[in-house]
Formats: C-alpha cells, sequence, structure tokens
C-alpha cells in the first residue's frame, strides 16, 4: 500500500476537520482537466481513495496536500479554500528590507509565492556584466534611475529612465549599468525555481545558473 495514502485521520499525519477541503480538491482537479484517475494516479493514490477525499469521507494528510497541490498547479492554502490576506497583497516600503550580495542590491516589491517574482534592484556600475544567461521564463525590466546596457542575443541596448524591456528569456540576454553611478530598476520574473538572490546575483563563482537574473 501506498504509504501517503494509507494514512488515516487518526494519524499524525492526517489533517483535522477541514470542511472546505473536499470541495475545493475536486474543484481544482476539473480546473486542471484531470480526471480522477489521472490525478491519483500522479499522486500515487487509488481512485477510490482520491474519491473519499473528494467527497469528505476521508481527511488528507499535508503530504497528500503538497502532493495534490503541485499536482494541480496550486497552493495547500488554496486546497484548503483560505483566502489571500490583504498583508499579503501588499507590500509596504517599510517591510522592503534591503539584500546586498556581489555588488548588487535588492528590495522584494511583490508577495511571496506568485507565478512572478517583483523586486527592485540597484545595479552598480561593472558588477557581472560580462555574464550571458539563458533560461525559460519572461523578464520585464523599468528603469528608475541610471542608465541601463541590455544586450539581447546581438544586440545591444541603453535605457535610460523610463524606458522598459520585455523579452523571452530564452534570447541570450546580460545586464549592465551604463553609469558610474549605477541603475536603479523594477524587474518583475516569471520564474520562481531559484530563490530571490539567485535570481538576482547569480552564484558567487560568478557563472550563470538557470535561475539568474538578466
Amino acid at each position: 500500500m501506498n504509504p501517503v495514502e494509507g494514512t488515516s485521520p487518526s494519524e499524525p499525519g492526517a489533517v483535522g476537520e477541514l470542511p472546505a477541503v473536499a470541495p475545493q480538491l475536486r474543484e481544482l482537479r476539473r480546473r486542471a482537466s484531470l480526471t480522477l484517475e489521472a490525478a491519483s494516479r500522479a499522486a500515487g493514490l487509488s481512485p477510490a481513495h482520491l474519491s473519499r477525499l473528494e467527497t469528505g469521507q476521508r481527511q488528507p494528510s499535508l503530504p497528500m496536500l503538497l502532493a495534490l497541490a503541485r499536482i494541480y498547479g496550486t497552493t495547500v492554502s488554496e486546497l484548503l479554500g483560505e483566502t489571500v490576506a490583504e498583508r499579503d497583497a501588499i507590500v509596504r516600503a517599510s517591510d522592503m528590507e534591503p539584500t546586498r550580495a556581489g555588488g548588487w542590491t535588492y528590495w522584494q516589491a511583490g508577495a511571496q509565492g506568485r507565478g512572478m517574482q517583483a523586486l527592485r534592484v540597484h545595479v552598480p556600475y561593472g558588477s557581472q556584466g560580462d555574464i550571458v544567461r539563458v533560461h525559460p521564463g519572461e523578464e520585464w525590466l523599468y528603469v528608475l534611475q541610471g542608465r541601463l546596457r541590455l544586450r539581447l542575443g546581438d544586440t545591444t541596448h541603453v535605457l535610460a529612465p523610463g524606458d522598459s524591456a520585455h523579452f523571452d528569456s530564452l534570447t541570450p540576454h546580460r545586464i549592465a549599468a551604463a553609469d558610474r553611478g549605477g541603475a536603479e530598476l523594477l524587474f518583475v520574473h516569471t520564474l520562481l525555481q531559484s530563490p530571490t538572490a539567485a535570481l538576482c546575483l547569480g552564484p558567487a563563482t560568478g557563472h550563470p545558473t538557470s535561475g539568474e537574473m538578466s
């Protein structure tokens, strides 16, 4: 028997009384266009067991919720029917603590766990401007201060304050401040497979990874 499937409501791994779970499980599976058989197979459950979860006859364990959230492309919070609090949607300036590494400074400008990563970034002059990056996703940036040198493929662009760029991250690209005072920009990325520091700064060795910022 699958060890995840075999967890009973009375066991430590089982979640307590959660009346919203059953309808949410069913609705999110349908939204993902998955049959009961396909979803249960991906989660390592039997169709009968997943059916009992969706009808409220059984309560899911935390490992089950994590697995189903991954399969349905959502979060455990949504599976539980929780709503996002205002404090999770709003990022106050006073809460934007700067993080510095490799000469870069960045501030988290968006909520955690979203499909986009939003940052405010200061790019110092001469920092990592020679690193070319290629990775999945899309990127959008908007120059706030200074001038930014952005190379996309074989073309180099100089962006002034108020200029923006939106491009496919599979295009070989690199970014550098064009002036000695550095540049400040807003940056939005669709890739969330790497932590914020990796998206912005890259590894300490100076070699690019699939999750770095341009």
